[in-house]
């Protein structure tokens, strides 16, 4: 198979370029380097034999060029994080280079097109379980635009194979996303923001490369969407506990309440927004404490065989490992 890959120079997208070099398939990337995270991932494809292709999706020509003579297309490029834009970028990115992808996918003959979309389409569920089934309420423009390229995606369902693969929680070696919280476990300086008792389903990386890879090439995958996350529901707590025992800490005890950090964060985003300047507290940030989600996860289970195996106690010493072979820990 030859794979074309995009969003190869995110978190999941290397790792993902990396298992699938490793693995003997014949890799086409794409992605951005903007930044110094991005640089020392595009480091690890190279040395692994695999060349990056920049470009914007949305570009057709730019589509068509990275598309050609492949089989199949893992899109998991995306705007997610970028700040002081505004919502039409995330729609283009998210939206207009879904569909442009997809279109140069059919031109080349693309027989598999597995979309990488986001549990965001779901908001926040305090209580009860969600499935593929669930009713979608994205509550910010990446979850919004995320659900309307899943749409897109199943317009084309009648001429490609498609597959919505919608993400998790995702941590693991090479996660620079969650090196913040690492390190003040480490220092001994993290403090809960509220009760610490809302809910979340990590996966591990390597857990979802399989299952994303799986979702390329199994034969029940075309026209279904899967929910991938871990096997293990815990506490924001829990969790934490977790990353301490990892490094060799006691769980931290300082906490916080909730309601001084929301109300400075909806104050900042109404100040600040305006005058285009990125508020240091916003209420996105601020979900790590506060949104819960649960899943069942029969679905992949059933249809595609897809258990994740890695628990989160020894995902969690994993990544610990890697941030301290690194030096950032």
């Amino acid at each position: 198979m030859k794979l074309l890959l995009t969003g190869a120079t995110g978190f999941i997208g290397s790792r993902l370029g990396l298992a699938a070099r490793a693995g003997g398939m014949d890799v086409v990337v794409t992605g951005q380097v903007n930044n110094d995270t991005e640089r020392a991932r595009l480091a690890e494809l190279e040395a692994a034999g695999v060349t990056l292709a920049v470009g914007p999706l949305q570009d057709a020509e730019f589509a068509r060029r990275v598309v050609k003579d492949c089989n199949a297309v893992i899109h998991l490029a995306a705007a997610q994080h970028e700040a002081n834009v505004p919502d039409s970028y995330f729609h283009d990115v998210n939206v207009t280079g879904t569909g442009t992808l997809l279109a140069a996918s059919r031109e080349a003959g693309v027989r598999r097109f597995v979309y990488g979309s986001t549990i965001g389409v779901y908001g926040s569920a305090a209580r009860g379980v969600l499935d593929e089934e669930s009713a979608p309420s994205p509550q910010n423009v990446y979850g919004r635009t995320k659900l309307a390229a899943e749409g897109v995606v199943r317009q084309f369902g009648n001429s490609l194979e498609t597959c919505i693969i919608r993400i998790s929680e995702t941590y693991g070696p090479g996660d620079y996303r969650l090196l913040k919280l690492f390190k003040a476990i480490d220092r001994g300086s993290f403090a809960m923001i509220g009760s610490g008792e809302n809910r979340r389903q990590c996966i591990h990386v390597n857990d979802l490369v399989r299952g994303l890879l799986l979702a390329a090439e199994h034969p029940a995958a075309p026209g279904q969407t899967f929910v991938m996350a871990g096997h293990e529901i815990m506490t924001t707590r829990e969790m934490v506990a977790h990353i301490a025992g990892a490094l060799g800490r006691r769980p931290p005890r300082l906490r916080a309440p909730l309601w001084p950090f929301l109300a400075a964060a909806v104050v900042l985003e109404t100040t600040l927004k305006p005058l285009g300047i990125q508020p240091p507290l916003h209420r996105r940030r601020l979900d790590f404490f506060r949104k819960s989600f649960v899943f069942a996860t029969e679905k992949a289970q059933n249809v595609l065989a897809f258990r994740p195996t890695i628990a989160f106690r020894d995902g969690a010493r994993e990544t610990a490992e890697w941030y301290r072979a690194r030096g950032l820990l």
